[in-house]
């Protein structure tokens, strides 16, 4: 059976905050909600849902209910709290459930390694439910296989983008940019992430000297005559420069330390996270790069080495020793807000340069 792999999102907040939480939802890309169709009040939002009820796209039916509707998927939410659990859902799933919704409790892992150890061959669908975006990223790659989708109660957008995160689904839009000033800025302590993951062609860090300003710094798995590969690395840049991390907040490399966590993103903008195995700074000579997209302008300050590199809009990767002025390099830029121990500030001024 072709797994799916469908984030499910069940809204937890207020009727207040609906409207707006479900349009947030179907911009992150979500495609199914676990929510009544009648509380979808913008038509114009392509959002399929899981619910009790005969409007819904996934109806979930009681027990010993037998319905068949037309374009309609069919199945049953089931907790399980026993083996003898799990023989039932494998019985009812063989006289034609579409989908099954599984509910665990203090056991997760193994009931629902069973499940699917005992479904995977036949056409029902398994849903599970988190409540955590680290159960989420669990349930995915349970016996490789993992469920069909998962059920997460999330009670804001940001958990959302870290459920997606994890599953290495969300999207960071990359613009062009172009340099406009290159300059030589003497020493000055740089850091290189060391990743507890292979990074491949493509992929890289956000790194900046402004928050809504980030380049997208490649990582080391390209080698030389003179260097080895370090696929793992990321030479990223001053102590002082930021770097977008999973939960949406920003960091300075100086904090990155092993344990931490940063965000790897390719040249789609699609993003994954990674644990740090080690951070390294060094005191280096260092170049200052300015660059301006669609009016911002941003700059980053780098060791000025040839392991360093950009990458251009057509995916080719440019050495911050080879750019010139007139050049264009990808980034993430986006109008500048405030900032506040990392966490974004929306109405708060700023002027960053």
């Amino acid at each position: 059976m072709s797994k799916t792999r469908e984030l499910i999102i069940s809204p937890k907040v207020s009727q207040a905050e609906l409207a707006k939480f479900l349009e947030q939802l179907q911009n992150e890309g979500i495609k199914m909600i676990y929510l009544d169709p009648k509380k979808i009040v913008n038509k114009k939002l392509k959002l399929e849902s899981v619910y009790t009820s005969s409007t819904a796209n996934y109806v979930v039916i009681e027990k010993n209910e037998s319905i068949k509707l037309k374009g309609k998927k069919i199945g049953r939410k089931f907790q399980v709290l026993s083996n003898t659990d799990i023989e039932e859902i494998l019985n009812l799933a063989k006289k034609g459930l579409d989908f099954v919704i599984i509910e665990v409790k203090d056991w997760k892992i193994i009931p629902l390694e069973n499940i699917i150890a005992k479904l995977h061959k036949i056409n029902t669908k398994i849903f599970a439910i988190a409540d955590t975006f680290e159960e989420v990223r669990k349930m995915f790659s349970i016996l490789e296989v993992g469920v069909d989708g998962v059920i997460f109660n999330a009670t804001s957008i940001d958990e959302v983008r870290q459920a997606l995160v994890y599953l290495g689904t969300r999207s960071f839009e990359l613009k062009p940019a172009k340099i406009i000033e290159i300059k030589e800025v003497g020493d000055g302590e740089r850091v290189c992430v060391d990743t507890a993951s292979i990074l491949h062609s493509g992929e890289g860090m956000l790194i900046g000297s402004r928050s809504n300003f980030l380049f997208l710094v490649h990582n080391e798995s390209v080698g030389s005559s003179f260097t080895s590969p370090r696929p793992f690395r990321v030479n990223a840049g001053a102590v002082h420069c930021y770097t977008l991390s999973p939960d949406g907040t920003t960091n300075y490399l100086s904090e990155i330390e092993t344990g931490s966590e940063v965000l790897i993103i390719n040249t789609k903008g699609k993003a994954r996270r990674a644990t740090v195995g080690r951070s390294k700074i060094e005191r280096r000579p260092m170049l200052m790069i300015k660059a301006s997209s669609l009016g911002e302008i941003g700059g980053i300050i780098a060791q000025d080495a040839e392991t360093i590199r950009f990458v251009k809009p057509n995916g080719e990767l440019v050495s911050v020793t080879h750019l010139k002025k007139g050049d264009t390099v990808m980034v993430h830029a986006k109008i500048a807000t405030g900032r506040h121990f990392g966490m974004e500030v929306s109405d708060e001024y700023i002027l960053e340069k």
